[in-house]
């Protein structure tokens, strides 16, 4: 979403609303919306507030949900 690369799922980190938060997890229910496991991707699509407009609604993105990309990268 903030690239626009494709991948398998299993590359990829899902994000969902929650109570107008974005929330990280594959298991979150609703419509999900997917990064590529870089931070610059993600930090991309919260800028040009492409998860609110995939999501087709208002959602807050908090600034640690980058940490998700360090633990990604090494673990």
């Amino acid at each position: 979403m903030g690239c626009g690369r494709r991948a398998p799922k299993h590359e990829l980190v899902r994000f969902a609303e929650v109570d107008g938060v974005l929330s990280p997890g594959a298991g979150t229910p609703g419509r999900g919306v997917y990064t590529c496991a870089r931070e610059a991707c993600f930090e991309q699509a919260a800028a040009r507030g492409a998860f609110s407009r995939s999501l087709r609604r208002p959602v807050r993105v908090e600034p640690e949900l980058a940490r998700l990309y360090t633990e990604v990268s090494h673990g």
